[in-house]
């Protein structure tokens, strides 16, 4: 089974690369780079120096940003550019960066789709996302693809990567007698890690509490934690990079060179070689990551207060930026200079806590753990709204609300597993997240640049630019 998932997994990347990498490239060129050009304006709605409490929607933009990010700074950034790196070596993270980078203009337009066409759900609540915005502006003909990306949304949201990836640096950090890490049980013919399965089951207790509460609570404990755990890893990395500082040029060098060179790469050929497999892995890796296309930041954005679209497209650009080209590099350049990439033989969290021990010593490690349960609880939390928000769109209300009870269920399933088979369920779920995503934003850019214009021209005439 692992081997069918994995190979259904590489399939369906293959034109999803190109939709992500091409697509933003077109919206990145289309837009004539006006994203780009108001990142500071963008910082000012965050800020909140625009906000207003009559405004339809649920959560600010501050919320709403740290409810995405909480989703997307998280695991993938611990533990999802490791794997890229034991697979891709350095030249990995290249691809990351281009991916992340062109992710900002797609983030910019599908976000700013995901307020301009919100939809109310059976309850009568205001709602943004993908699926609304295809059910809002594209009519009927374009149903299906609502319905296929709110299905895949409920696979792709669930929290077994999450799970997993803590439970294991918990493991490896914090249980420290070799008899119960190796303790097992046996249930339906399965044998399952007793430490995880405890574990499991109390992140699921801890997770509950938060999601029951709603978006409301999740944005409350998001926006309070996400910038806790950003400064403790910060803090950490820099760290480390500060020791071995004269590491640092070569790597960022090397990091551009073996993009097109390869010749760290472990993993199958693709596209036609090796290189092809290389940008395939960091694709996979960063979208994983930052989500820029897939479709989750617009569910976040589309609860923001706000009556200005545009305002919540500048606002989800900075996702990408924070994320892949901020944290994912510091947690690649940690990874690198301490060699263990090379030395050490694991990987996924495994490989960053080795980087981290390498340098601060057992201190290193308990400040990896802190921090990779912020990153991951904050994400559980996230990942839960996503996915009930799908569940309620096909369903109905009253039925997204049990999404949460399996949800969490899943926690415990998701901390059991194997990272491989986790990695694979999600990248299939996500890749076909993308295409109705993409799909909806190209045929609705013309209007995202329109309300550009017109928004730009108000601002600038106000004198608030």
């Amino acid at each position: 089974m692992s081997e069918i998932i994995s190979t259904i997994a590489n399939g369906v990347w293959t034109p999803v690369l190109f939709l992500l990498i091409l697509g933003g490239s077109f919206f990145f060129l289309y837009s004539r780079f006006i994203p780009y050009k108001y990142f500071g304006h963008a910082i000012a709605i965050l800020r909140g120096k625009f906000n207003n409490p009559n405004d339809p929607g649920q959560i600010n933009a501050y919320e709403a940003l740290s409810t995405a990010l909480a989703s997307t700074v998280g695991m993938g950034n611990i533990a999802g550019v490791a794997a890229a790196i034991s697979i891709g070596g350095p030249g990995a993270l290249f691809w990351m960066w281009v991916t992340a980078f062109v992710g900002m203009s797609t983030n910019f337009f599908t976000s700013t789709l995901s307020v301009m066409y919100r939809g109310k759900d059976s309850a009568g609540e205001i709602q943004g996302g993908p699926m609304y915005v295809i059910r809002e502006a594209m009519g009927k003909s374009y149903y299906p693809l609502a319905v296929l990306f709110s299905l895949c949304a409920m696979v792709g949201c669930l929290p077994i990567f999450q799970a997993n990836q803590l439970t294991q640096v918990i493991v490896d950090i914090g249980v420290t007698s070799e008899q119960v890490k190796n303790a097992t049980f046996g249930f339906l013919g399965y044998t399952i890690s007793t430490p995880k399965f405890i574990i499991g089951s109390i992140l699921m207790i801890i997770s509950g509490i938060v999601i029951i509460g709603g978006i409301q609570r999740i944005g409350k404990w998001a926006g309070k934690m996400v910038p806790l755990m950003i400064v403790i890893y910060f803090l950490s990395v820099f760290t480390i990079l500060i020791l071995h500082i004269q590491d640092i040029p070569h790597y960022l060098w090397m990091i551009i060179t073996d993009a097109f060179a390869a010749t760290n790469y472990r993993g199958e050929p693709a596209l036609g070689g090796i290189v092809g497999g290389l940008i395939i892995t960091g694709v996979r890796r960063a979208s994983f990551s930052n989500e820029a296309g897939i479709g989750t930041a617009p569910m976040a954005l589309g609860a923001s207060k706000s009556s200005e679209p545009i305002r919540e497209g500048l606002v989800s650009m900075m996702s990408p930026a924070i994320d892949t080209l901020l944290v994912c590099t510091l947690t690649a350049l940690a990874i690198l200079v301490t060699d263990v990439w090379q030395t050490s033989g694991a990987n996924g969290v495994t490989l960053t806590t080795t980087a981290f021990e390498s340098s601060l010593g057992v201190t290193g490690k308990y400040l990896l753990l802190i921090c990779a349960f912020f990153f991951a609880i904050t994400s559980l939390f996230s990942y839960s709204y996503y996915g009930s928000k799908a569940m309620s769109f096909v369903a109905g209300v009253k039925y997204g609300r049990y999404y949460n009870y399996f949800y969490l269920a899943t926690i415990v399933f998701g901390a059991i597993l194997s990272m491989t088979d986790v990695m694979n369920i999600i990248d299939v779920a996500y890749a076909l997240m993308a295409f109705p995503t993409m799909i909806s934003g190209f045929v609705l850019a013309p209007r995202v640049l329109k309300e550009a214009r017109s928004y730009f021209a108000r601002m600038k005439a106000e004198g608030k630019l």
